[in-house]
């Protein structure tokens, strides 16, 4: 079944439901968990399952200097959000006056008024409401009077993580642990790029290679370092090798660079855009003392990520 999106202006006749609310950053395997909870309760319910989440992110709003370092962009969260199986997902234009209504309004005017909501499903550790001063117990105590049942879900947790969160993928992400990440999303951590004019050293160096800039500088890059990658152009599938670095072999030391070297691929694909997915770290950005020396690694690298079964 396809997921239904609706976003404003919202239909009057919006079905009674079973809901709930988030940012959703990731739609990582914590929120997987919590859409399996609400899907379950909705078919009990013989009600349709409801994702409700917002367009921007809430600390873009309150604070105009924030630079939020996202892990989905919307359409992605979108995307992402479904393959989970849940049957609506309402989208929210975040704005300052919505963040101004209390946890009661937002259940009375929102989630009640507006689209008709009989359970409640509250992440274990999620706040709502101005300030997000409230809990779980007041939310109970609101749902009893407003007529809306407020159940709260299990905290997820795996052998190796008692907390999983958005914040958690984002660490792992920003020390280059890429397996971690791409284990707690359930899928491989990725980012768009269009390839733009680059000082063209690679192909001197018998490792061509594509300059790529994010199109979406909300996205957060993974650390420093060198990945390997999956490339998709066309709608097919490449091994490659990524740099997110400073070119210091180059004495480039100023600017950030992300330059990816395609195998077995030979296209001009100037203005282009790329789909860039991180399989592996599978190092640190070297200093080397000569072009001969980064050769040889760039020889290295090649060969380890061709081992690779991705």
């Amino acid at each position: 079944m396809i997921m239904q999106i609706i976003s404003s202006p919202f239909p009057t006749a919006f079905p009674a439901c079973v809901a709930t609310v988030g940012f959703f950053d990731g739609v990582h395997v914590g929120h997987r968990f919590l859409i399996e909870k609400l899907k379950s309760i909705a078919q009990e319910e013989h009600l349709p399952s409801v994702v409700i989440t917002f367009d921007t992110h809430p600390r873009k709003v309150l604070h105009s200097d924030f630079q939020p370092k996202l892990l989905t962009t919307f359409e992605e969260k979108l995307e992402q959000l479904s393959t989970t199986g849940v049957d609506i997902c309402v989208v929210l234009n975040f704005t300052k006056e919505m963040s101004e209504l209390s946890a009661y309004e937002f259940l009375k005017n929102v989630l009640r008024n507006l689209f008709h909501v009989q359970t409640l499903l509250v992440g274990y550790d999620h706040h709502f409401g101005h300030n997000r001063a409230e809990g779980f117990e007041e939310y109970k105590k609101y749902g009893e009077e407003l007529d809306i049942k407020v159940v709260r879900a299990e905290r997820y947790s795996t052998p190796e993580l008692v907390h999983i969160s958005s914040s958690t993928i984002r660490k792992a992400l920003e020390r280059g642990d890429i397996e971690l990440a791409n284990r707690l999303l359930t899928y491989p951590y990725s980012f768009l790029g269009k390839v733009k004019d680059g000082f063209k050293v690679g192909r001197t160096l018998g490792f061509p290679t594509a300059n790529v800039e994010p199109i979406d500088n909300d996205k957060l890059l993974p650390a420093i370092g060198v990945y390997a990658v999956r490339v998709k152009y066309n709608e097919t599938f490449y091994k490659g090798m990524l740099d997110i670095g400073y070119r210091p072999t180059f004495g480039d030391s100023h600017q950030l660079f992300i330059e990816v070297h395609i195998i077995d691929f030979d296209k001009n694909i100037y203005q282009e855009i790329l789909k860039i997915e991180f399989i592996q770290r599978l190092r640190d950005e070297i200093k080397f003392n000569n072009v001969e020396e980064l050769i040889e690694q760039m020889k290295k690298d090649k060969a380890q990520v061709l081992s690779m079964n991705f």
